[in-house]
């Protein structure tokens, strides 16, 4: 017990305040995503959105995707959630690798062709289904460059392309807050009309929110040297006029401490 606390209080060092009450936001939206989730299990066709894809669920391939999306986009959400973790990098490294790659071969392999997949079907149209197979196809690319990056162990493009991908998964929970604040905010826009604007609205603020972050984080690690060299510049100058100082004083039979 006592080392599972001591494990548990290493991820958790350093936590701010921001970052928890983003870790709870996002922990309560992903509850809400498995209750959603659990009302498919075992197999059924004739719940929440399928209701509105009846014409399309006799269809093998589209169903198998539907499924297959749902039930696997969880883990992606839940794995990738773990890989901005400082804590779970530097005090488990062995645990960030593997569910790096359980991440990564979700979303190359299991959840992004479903997703691209359903996307050609998507509901509203040609604005519907563009959004969300430029959705599918920019979350593909983005994860397997950022695979590419650390094979290749270029570590700050991995995260700025891992940054992006998670941006992307995120898009679950997004799209479905959009839905509900734009249908409880304007009450006679029509639901298709809803649903072709959560299509974009699902994760395109997500992209750019990420670039801003991305930005900011990267901008400021490139001034850090110089913020380091000036500093340090300082300190030492300082530490060397204290020395001067001293031994004036000294020889005058001052005395500074």
């Amino acid at each position: 017990m006592a080392s599972i606390l001591l494990k548990a209080k290493q991820i958790f060092k350093g936590v701010t305040t921001l970052n928890a009450i983003g870790l709870l936001t996002l922990g309560f939206f992903t509850f809400l995503m498995a209750r959603i989730t659990a009302e498919y299990l075992p197999y059924n066709t004739d719940i929440g959105f399928l209701r509105i894809k009846q014409d399309y669920i006799d269809i093998d391939h589209w169903r198998i995707a539907f499924f297959v999306h749902v039930y696997a986009s969880m883990w992606a959400l839940l794995a990738g959630f773990t890989q901005f973790s400082s804590q779970i990098q530097s005090y488990h490294p062995r645990a960030h690798r593997a569910l790096g790659y359980i991440y990564v071969t979700n979303v190359l392999i299991i959840t992004g062709p479903a997703a691209l997949l359903m996307a050609v079907y998507a509901n509203g149209g040609p604005p519907s289904k563009i959004a969300f197979v430029a959705l599918a196809i920019g979350w593909i690319a983005f994860t397997a460059i950022a695979l590419v990056k650390a094979k290749n162990r270029d570590f700050a493009s991995h995260r700025k392309f891992m940054i992006r991908s998670y941006a992307l998964t995120l898009s679950a929970l997004t799209l479905r807050a959009w839905k509900w604040g734009l249908t409880n905010s304007v009450s006679d826009l029509p639901p298709m009309d809803v649903y072709r604007a959560v299509a974009w609205l699902g994760w395109v603020p997500n992209l750019i929110v990420a670039e801003m972050l991305i930005r900011k984080y990267y901008f400021a690690e490139r001034l850090r040297p110089v913020y380091v060299l000036f500093v340090g510049l300082g300190e030492r100058s300082f530490k060397v006029l204290i020395k001067k100082c001293k031994g004036v004083a000294q020889s005058g039979n001052l005395i500074i401490s």
